[in-house]
């Protein structure tokens, strides 16, 4: 049985009430498996720990003053996305081992919590909302009606998958660039399940450069563990692009030296309708 510690517990109350823009005492029961008393009783010491910091509202749950929602560490936000998708909470705390290596940081992209509470919201709610966007093709800032129904993490960013009215299609936005104020609206007619693209299920199948030579491909394949000189990996339709740059393959061409390149798609064809650029 996994012993929660008090400070712990404190870590998933802040993430809590800075994303998801309250807690109550069922949050940390359900998490932790305790005792509603025993949340009672956390929610209590965090309050005398920080008196100004964690109100309770008229309507039941607790919520962070404003001053500190703005002063807010951001870092959980990782935490956060990563417990809504999975529902499991790692505290924001490094077990690494400095003394035996090193790691590199980057930066991360600014998110503000009132957008992520509002998509989080609509998605367990199953609901449509209104917010701001903007894009690099279209740096003004436009208001969209989209139905969020998944948060996906593709490399160093995350997205929201869902349909778009003004596009008439299931998009993804990317989170960084939801802005202003979220509204969330009525109940959405446009599911998870009718997403085509996010239920097709694509092979894409990767081998060595074939301009290695025999003693290069052997150990390109031992670092994906290949068989009989093949990698093969099986994702959503619309996951596609995102593996594709992960994995660090181009489709329409290939880097001046095999080193550089170093895998290749052997299977194009199959993938090239849910590309982005086709």
């Amino acid at each position: 049985m996994t012993i929660h510690t008090l400070q712990e517990r404190h870590r998933f109350l802040e993430m809590l009430a800075v994303w998801q823009g309250y807690v109550r005492n069922k949050d940390l029961v359900d998490q932790f498996s305790i005792t509603r008393q025993q949340a009672y009783q956390d929610i209590r010491a965090y309050q005398e720990q920080h008196p100004e910091r964690l109100k309770k509202m008229v309507s039941g749950p607790y919520q962070f003053s404003a001053q500190y929602l703005f002063e807010a560490p951001k870092h959980s936000l990782e935490h956060y996305l990563q417990w809504f998708s999975t529902g499991q909470f790692y505290a924001p705390q490094s077990s690494f081992n400095a003394a035996l290596g090193e790691h590199s940081s980057v930066p991360q992209r600014y998110v503000a919590p009132q957008v992520i509470a509002a998509l989080t919201a609509a998605i367990r709610q199953q609901k449509r909302l209104e917010l701001g966007y903007v894009s690099l093709s279209n740096p003004e800032w436009e208001g969209r009606i989209f139905h969020p129904h998944t948060l996906v993490k593709t490399g160093l960013r995350w997205h929201v998958r869902g349909y778009c009215e003004k596009s008439q299609g299931y998009r993804d936005l990317v989170l960084s660039r939801c802005r202003g104020d979220v509204e969330l609206l009525d109940a959405s007619e446009h599911t998870k399940e009718d997403d085509l693209v996010w239920n097709t299920q694509v092979v894409l199948i990767f081998a060595p450069d074939p301009r290695l030579n025999d003693e290069q491909k052997e150990v390109i394949a031992h670092d994906y563990q290949m068989e009989n000189g093949q990698l093969r990996i099986t994702t959503r339709a619309a996951l596609v692009d995102y593996l594709l740059k992960e994995m660090q393959v181009k489709t329409h061409y290939l880097e001046g030296t095999p080193e550089a390149q170093q895998l290749i798609l052997v299977n194009p064809r199959d993938v090239k309708p849910w590309l982005f650029e086709r």
